[in-house]
């Protein structure tokens, strides 16, 4: 078994204090301390939703590559309409509980806003193309519809996804702290 030497005397208080000073601060370890639980449930809701968004706007872009008729397309804006629609319903409850939230969930649902609403007009954009260019599925203008829903579909889901994540990382850091018992 190797014995390691502690350092004593003016080394070790160097040590301690470095420690202290790299260390989070009190007034950190409270950060996020406020969060909604909530806010947190809905944005695992909408992470979910959005989740099943991006997959389905990936189908449409590989229905592209297929030689499929404007049904199959239908069917599956239909599904990314229903996921448009639930994480929408999600904003405007996550909308009404933002007071209560942590600034970083109120930070979440200030970005989720604008990238919902833009895909809910691409969405109804896609919709109107396709009902008034049954014949046209093929052509470059619907793919691109396509092609922005996925990308702002992916943006969606991953932003989501991010603050989720940052939500439960700050859960875990409190959680450390009580085990810890780091006051202050």
């Amino acid at each position: 078994m190797k014995l390691y030497k502690i350092p004593t005397g003016p080394m070790a208080l160097a040590l301690v204090m470095g420690g202290y000073l790299l260390a989070p601060s009190a007034a950190n370890a409270k950060v996020g301390e406020t969060d909604s639980a909530e806010i947190n449930r809905l944005l695992a809701d909408a992470k979910t939703e959005a989740v099943g968004l991006k997959s389905d706007a990936d189908n449409m872009v590989t229905l592209t590559r297929a030689d499929v008729n404007w049904q199959s397309y239908a069917d599956k804006i239909v599904m990314i309409k229903e996921h448009v629609n639930n994480t929408g319903k999600l904003l405007v409850k996550l909308e009404n509980a933002k007071a209560e939230g942590a600034p970083w969930q109120q930070t979440a649902i200030e970005r989720i806003a604008p990238l919902l609403r833009e895909m809910a007009t691409n969405t109804t954009a896609t919709i109107t193309y396709l009902n008034e260019n049954r014949a046209k599925v093929h052509f470059s203008d619907f793919k691109d519809y396509l092609t922005g829903n996925f990308d702002v579909a992916t943006n969606l889901e991953a932003m989501i996804r991010n603050f989720v994540d940052y939500g439960n990382t700050q859960e875990k850091y409190r959680d450390l702290g009580k085990l810890l018992e780091i006051t202050g």
